[in-house]
């Protein structure tokens, strides 16, 4: 997720010394991913590089270094000297910044919040140490002389490869680029609510509609709240392959709602709180305006993953953003083939 990139602006706005503490590399289990990330002030931890013994040292030495300039980079076996079961071995760069705001992180924060894809290259060195932003056409905190034209033309190959993280002994390639997790909540009441709240902890992408005045109150980063007359119409908003959650104070807008999520036939998941009777009479309305039994199916209702029986809007919230997970899994790991006209399911080896 990349919220930090917000955290860290509004610090060095302030500012008030941080240390970027990130996972640079991983030899055999770790508790957390490559670019995995927290930032260290006087006051406080933002973030998390996997718990433990881990982050207890990392912290501590991030607190030592408010005051440097200089980046760093150490390695820390995890395993019995660590009290850490993981066995592996991870690199952690340490990054002070103090007062100021860098200009590789403006340039960062600039282009994030126009969700263009780029890429953050770090060359790690005492002696000269530089840190810029290269997206697919330009590059930002350096000139793009021959000296560094190879890091670009690797940041480059990434953000049209896999787009993946990247150690190459003293480089270091960060892809930041905006979540393909894209979900729509219709409805802020206090189920909806509990359901963006558990979801925003995501790395995702929400658009939270009602149709109430004044509806919503407090809004995380991560979400567009839109307060509009007809809900209905923000179904169109979304890119294809997202993940719908209907849950309004109307039955009859939960259904116009689902009739049009349905009719694109693109979404990944159409979910609709309610009974096993509501799920029954809206297939029943869906069939007698014609609408095909195979899209009819695509309807998710009851909604959550099964073994959690609980009302409370906390404990649907925990159930259907467990569902979300699973379904993306499921999704993820099958590919389709096609012979002739027809279309098939496949389980990735």
């Amino acid at each position: 997720m990349n919220e930090w990139i917000d955290e860290l602006t509004d610090l060095c706005a302030a500012d008030e010394p941080a240390v970027l503490v990130t996972v640079a590399g991983i030899r055999g289990s770790a508790p957390r991913e490559i670019g995995a990330k927290m930032i260290v002030t006087a006051a406080e931890t933002i973030g998390t590089i996997g718990g433990g013994q881990l982050e207890y040292q990392c912290t501590r030495i991030a607190a030592g270094q408010l005051h440097e300039k200089a980046l760093s980079l150490r390695s820390f076996p995890l395993g019995s000297s660590m009290g850490q079961c993981c066995g592996g071995v991870v690199e952690i760069l340490f990054e002070p910044l103090g007062s100021g705001m860098p200009a590789w992180l403006r340039d960062l924060k600039a282009l994030h919040g126009q969700r263009e894809p780029a890429i953050i290259a770090t060359r790690i060195s005492r002696s000269s140490p530089t840190k810029f932003i290269v997206t697919a056409d330009r590059v930002f905190g350096v000139d793009e002389s021959d000296t560094l034209s190879r890091l670009v033309s690797t940041a480059r190959a990434i953000l049209e490869g896999d787009r993946m993280p990247r150690r190459n002994v003293q480089e270091f390639f960060e892809p930041i680029v905006a979540p393909d997790l894209n979900i729509a909540v219709f409805g802020a009441g206090h189920v909806g609510t509990a359901v963006v709240d558990a979801l925003t902890k995501l790395d995702c992408n929400i658009r939270w509609v009602d149709g109430r005045r004044n509806i919503f109150r407090r809004v995380p980063r991560n979400v567009r709240a839109i307060e509009t007359s007809e809900p209905a119409l923000e179904v169109a908003a979304m890119p294809p392959r997202s993940f719908f959650l209907v849950m309004t104070h109307s039955h009859a807008l939960d259904f116009d709602i689902c009739d049009r999520i349905l009719k694109r036939n693109d979404a990944i998941y159409c979910g609709l709180i309610g009974s096993l009777s509501k799920r029954r009479r809206f297939e029943k309305r869906f069939r007698q305006q014609g609408l095909q039994q195979a899209l009819i199916d695509k309807l998710v209702c009851p909604i959550g993953v099964d073994g959690i029986s609980g009302k409370k809007p906390a404990e649907i919230a925990v159930a259907v953003a467990a569902e979300i997970l699973k379904t993306r899994v499921r999704v993820a790991e099958t590919v389709t083939v096609s012979y002739g006209d027809n279309v098939f399911p496949l389980k990735r080896p």
